[in-house]
């Protein structure tokens, strides 16, 4: 049995895919959530097989419950479900521990085919996007930064400083400095205010 959780902050489209969904006999959906800090709740409390979400929601978006998701629950697959067909949310989703990426405009059936892949141990991605991939579902090309730099870059973009994000991460502020240098480096930027800037230009690109 599939046991499936669903953000989504349109309760139209939830309602939709649990119509979908209704007489699937290998699949549940233990609860729905409509931002990203009930997701958490949600699935800390029900603990489901896949989720499926949004990549923007209220409170929090999909890429950091994402990533709260997979670092609490390894087994939990996560399906991104949205109308961002951007490369940079595409690459942060993934990055963040997604199994599949699902655009809004696909069939409802395709949701439902998605759904089985994922719970499978399979990567899926919609057939409107490319996603350059090896065996582990994701190339990572060289000059990219690291997941723990990623969301410290996230981070970057909410105006948080080193001490806020040092806390929030649970790592030392001095740790959080040297990711900061490292970031600059990697990213071949001249100093702290370009860091600032870059991580606002790529914030989701929403």
């Amino acid at each position: 049995m599939i046991r499936l959780a669903i953000a989504e902050d349109h309760q139209s489209l939830i309602d939709g895919i649990k119509l979908l969904l209704e007489y699937e006999e290998d699949i549940e959906i233990v609860g729905t959530a409509n931002d990203g800090e009930k997701l958490l709740d949600l699935v800390r409390l029900k603990q489901p097989n896949v989720v499926i979400t949004d990549i923007r929601m209220p409170k929090m978006d999909g890429i950091t419950a994402t990533q709260n998701i997979k670092q609490e629950f390894k087994h939990t697959k996560v399906l991104a479900f949205t109308m961002f067909d951007q490369t940079e949310a595409i690459k942060q989703m993934l990055d963040a521990g997604a199994s599949g990426y699902l655009l809004k405009n696909s069939p409802l059936e395709e949701v439902l085919k998605a759904i089985r892949v994922v719970h499978q141990g399979e990567m899926f991605y919609d057939a409107n996007i490319q996603v350059d991939d090896d065996s582990n579902g994701y190339k990572r090309k060289k000059g990219l930064l690291t997941k723990r730099q990623n969301e410290i870059l996230s981070l970057i973009a909410q105006g948080k400083t080193s001490r806020e994000i040092a806390d929030e991460l649970f790592i030392g502020i001095h740790t959080v400095d040297t990711h900061r240098k490292n970031m600059i480096r990697i990213l071949e930027l001249q100093g702290k205010g370009e860091l600032m800037r870059y991580a606002l230009e790529k914030k989701y690109k929403f």
